[in-house]
């Protein structure tokens, strides 16, 4: 098993449910509030141990039993549940700590017990009773322990879909039909506080944004295959929802690591790489019957198979896609904008930090962009990487010199609370649009934020972003409002396997994948740039090792500019 970039692992013949197998440290059973789970002194992650006891990864067992009705299956899937029975008894181990991997449990457990329960392995009256009684205890367990806070993220959503899953599973009875009711209250109300008016989710993640779109959609579709009602409002969000997955998902279907990412599913069917989200596309369009959402889906369908049927499959072969290159967009309230053709796209953030300003898995990344010109990956954001595993490690990746955006005296944009503050930020930048014009020829973006107001001498950084769409050519200005001297930095991290050459005194020769870019640049004041060593995490637990160019400059603010140009190299291929 290769569980969160930890590279294959032996669980042995016996799994120990209190593990970190990445590190060997493990949690000794115990009532759930004497665990502290969360020693920042230590190298473990209690992700690992959670990610295990989500039991996920049992699913392709339900698949395979589905498709061959081999008993085998069954039975290797009820020995694992049995002994995780057995070795987490009720709310004393490290695994019930935390209500959201309860809720997830309840979602995952309830899938399996659909998919296993015709076989002979789960007719045992033994293992039947104490998986339903462990089930239920699930359902008990979260509603006595909602994550509940005064501003909710994806904890207390996790949380109530738990509810509602675990509600319509048991169907009769008052808990039952509490739970049910009282998950879908918190959904219905917690959507759009959670989700701005232009349908981007408030923790400022793009991973983020795909698990509780999940979070949100489940459940309801949950519903409405027991013939309950799922609002026309709340019908209309998540479909506005999966719009911003479409804007935000790249020509092949990757999509920017932006903010935090742990890898986080609410029900996985797919062996999709993790970073495509564009099965939410086409579930979210087939479900709520919205066409335009089935027109521009090109990824698996295994997705759309498992949780609606061949038939459902068989309808996206007939739709008719759409001619039209895909159109730009601007997402005011979440601040995400995404310049974008048929083979660009440049995912920009100038807009809130996450989780209404508290930071949440939104990093230090006011004015940085992503960028695939002419169909090939150059820019990238570098990742989260880990969480509690390092606290120095977290703090790099979600610090200002880890994203493609100006740095002025090598300070931090949004300031560290503490260095064991790792979801929280404060909130100083506080970005604004200047400028959005989206054209045929050309996208522009005109941008600030006031992180470095702070300083005794204030500087604004001012970033100009330029898409010219027939020559596939980005332009990045900056230049900086204020007064004093100041020590000024400007990354650029670039993606994996691109690499980079000097090939003058202001030109970069940018290669990937047979093909090849200029970047130009110039600039007012003593700039100084060289080639740096990088790292990139793509998926939680993973690191690559890459590349940056960074500018360096001293200089008084209103003297420093700086003009970056990238374009293809005609006829390379």
């Amino acid at each position: 098993m290769d569980l969160l970039g930890s590279g294959v692992i032996e669980l042995g013949d016996k799994i120990d449910w209190h593990k970190d197998y990445k590190t060997g440290i493990r949690w000794k059973p115990r009532y759930m509030r004497d665990i502290d789970y969360n020693n920042l002194e230590q190298p473990s992650d209690v992700k690992y141990a959670w990610e295990l006891s989500r039991v996920q990864w049992l699913i392709p067992l339900g698949q395979a039993y589905l498709l061959t009705s081999e008993e085998k299956y069954a039975r290797a899937a009820r020995e694992i549940l049995a002994d995780w029975i057995r070795n987490n008894p009720y709310a004393c181990s490290v695994n019930w700590a935390c209500t959201m991997e309860v809720a997830l449990r309840i979602v995952s457990w309830s899938w399996l017990f659909h998919a296993f329960k015709e076989s002979d392995s789960w007719r045992h009256e033994g293992f039947r009773e104490a998986f339903l009684r462990t089930l239920y205890l699930h359902g008990d367990f979260t509603e006595r322990h909602l994550e509940r806070s005064d501003i909710n993220g994806n904890h207390y959503t996790a949380d109530a879909a738990g509810l509602v899953f675990a509600g319509l599973f048991f169907g009769e009875g008052k808990a039952p039909r509490r739970w049910a009711k009282m998950g879908w209250a918190i959904l219905c109300d917690e959507l759009p506080k959670q989700v701005f008016p232009d349908d981007v989710d408030f923790e400022d993640s793009v991973p983020y944004h795909r698990l509780v779109l999940e979070l949100f959609l489940f459940p309801a579709l949950y519903r409405l295959r027991h013939g309950l009602e799922v609002s026309a409002s709340y019908r209309e969000r998540l479909i506005a929802m999966a719009r911003f997955t479409e804007a935000y998902s790249r020509p092949d279907g990757s999509v920017p690591i932006w903010g935090d990412a742990d890898d986080a599913r609410t029900l996985p069917f797919g062996g999709q790489p993790i970073n495509d989200h564009r099965y939410l596309m086409a579930l979210t369009g087939l479900v709520l019957e919205d066409e335009e959402l089935l027109k521009p889906f090109g990824g698996e369908k295994a997705e759309i198979f498992w949780w609606l049927g061949a038939d459902a499959t068989e309808r996206l072969q007939t739709v008719e896609r759409s001619g039209a290159p895909p159109r730009s967009r601007a997402y005011e309230d979440g601040g995400f904008y995404i310049m974008r053709n048929d083979s660009d796209h440049v995912f920009i953030d100038c807009g809130p930090l996450g989780l209404a300003g508290r930071g949440g898995h939104g990093h230090n990344d006011a004015l940085s962009f992503e960028a695939v010109l002419d169909g090939v990956h150059l820019i990238t954001d570098s990742g989260a990487y880990l969480y509690t595993a390092d606290y120095r490690v977290r703090n790099r990746f979600r610090a200002t010199a880890s994203h493609n955006t100006p740095m002025v005296d090598g300070e931090e944009m949004n300031r560290f609370i503490r260095p064991d503050y790792l979801w929280n930020l404060h909130n100083d930048a506080k970005a604004e649009l200047v400028e959005w014009q989206a054209g045929r020829e050309c996208d522009r973006l005109v941008g600030l934020h006031h992180g470095y107001s702070r300083l005794k001498a204030p500087v604004t950084p001012i970033r100009t972003i330029e898409l010219f769409h027939p020559a596939h050519r980005l332009v990045i200005r900056d230049e900086f409002v204020g007064k004093g001297e100041h020590e000024f930095a400007i990354p650029l991290h670039l993606a994996e396997a691109v690499q980079v050459e000097k090939a003058g005194s202001s030109l970069y020769r940018l290669s990937n994948a047979g093909r090849s870019f200029h970047l130009n640049w110039s600039g007012d004041g003593a700039w100084d740039t060289r080639i740096e060593a990088s790292e990139l995490s793509p998926t939680y637990g993973r690191l690559i090792r890459s590349r940056q160019i960074i500018w360096c400059c001293h200089g008084r603010a209103k003297d420093v500019r700086l003009l970056v140009v990238i374009e293809p190299v005609m006829g390379t291929s």
